[in-house]
């Protein structure tokens, strides 16, 4: 008895600690632990900032880099033929602000802005509605709407220019066919920059179509039967349930139109290259042969800081009315 005793004795001295050592042996635990998490998150850290590396080689290499030269660029008389590199300030920036020629194409791209927006927002609206509503062969029609949005500028700008031709046209041959006369479309200043909003209109308004197609394809559809069930037909239910319910997308579409619409420059190069006289000549175009036909790099680099500038006021005024509505 008395030996198993001291053999109990002895194991429960050796299983218990005192109570300094034992709170020492926890610390040292706990410590163990908050390095190996320290030690983790290191490692995650390395392996996220690795993972990111090359895209961010990327967007210092070809975002902030150009940004930062392009800013240094337009306070110099930088040119082509190397004439004068030398820092001139905000001289270039002041010539830019007293240009009529800056201003009148400002003024065209405002302009296509304006009455390129409505269009492409109300037609791309009406057109997703009419497929929602539950047409035949939908996939045809949505592959209809969106297929030009597939196509280079390019094309549409070619395939656009022979229809709008004066003499070969199909549009002025079918206006002569029902006793109306031919119109100058790419030719006549009145009419050119609507020529090239037809033309924007049937390349660009796919993409609008596809995202109010998707928004409307999410609303409840137990609003409508609610509707219905008080008596709502279907242009009450489209103007009480779908409008409202389309708000965030449609200033979400509003917003990518706008900027998308000021930064214009391919088909208009193509189609009329800024003429008649100069009546479809956006600020990209004047930028573009600011610096690259009169070789003047600086100059034309204040002139789209200048542009820029006009850019960011736009969608930050935008945001503003988006968040006033919201809240």
């Amino acid at each position: 008895m008395s030996s198993v005793a001291t053999s109990h004795s002895n194991d429960g001295q050796a299983g218990s600690l005192p109570g300094p050592s034992r709170k020492q042996h926890i610390n040292n635990q706990a410590a163990g632990g908050r390095a190996r998490s320290r030690a983790q998150g290191s490692r995650d850290n390395l392996n996220g900032w690795a993972f990111a590396a090359p895209f961010l080689a990327f967007f210092l290499v070809f975002l902030v880099w150009p940004l930062l030269y392009g800013l240094y660029m337009s306070l110099t008389g930088k040119s082509l033929t190397g004439a004068n590199d030398s820092m001139i300030g905000f001289a270039n920036y002041a010539e830019a602000l007293a240009d009529a020629d800056m201003w009148h194409s400002l003024g065209n791209t405002l302009y296509f802005t304006v009455i390129s927006t409505v269009p492409l927002v109300i037609v791309a609206l009406v057109m997703a509605a009419l497929v929602n509503v539950g047409l035949p062969a939908q996939w045809l029609w949505r592959l209809s709407y969106f297929a030009p949005y597939l196509l280079a500028s390019t094309v549409v700008s070619l395939f656009f220019t022979w229809m709008y031709n004066p003499q070969l046209g199909l549009i002025n041959d079918s206006l002569a066919k029902i006793g109306l006369p031919k119109v100058g479309w790419l030719n006549d200043p009145g009419v050119a920059m609507w020529a090239i909003v037809i033309a924007t209109l049937w390349w660009t308004v796919g993409f609008n179509f596809l995202l109010y197609l998707a928004a409307m394809q999410n609303i409840p559809a137990q609003h409508y039967e609610a509707a219905s069930l008080d008596g709502a037909g279907a242009w009450r239910q489209f103007f009480s349930i779908t409008l409202p319910q389309l708000a965030p997308t449609t200033v979400m579409i509003v917003l990518l139109q706008v900027l998308a619409s000021l930064k214009i420059f391919d088909q208009v190069y193509q189609m009329t290259a800024g003429g008649p006289g100069g009546a479809t000549r956006p600020v990209v175009q004047y930028i573009f042969e600011t610096g690259f036909t009169g070789y003047r790099l600086g100059y034309s680099a204040a002139i789209s800081y200048i542009f820029f500038g006009l850019i960011v006021a736009v969608s930050v005024i935008q945001f503003l009315i988006t968040r006033r509505r919201s809240a």
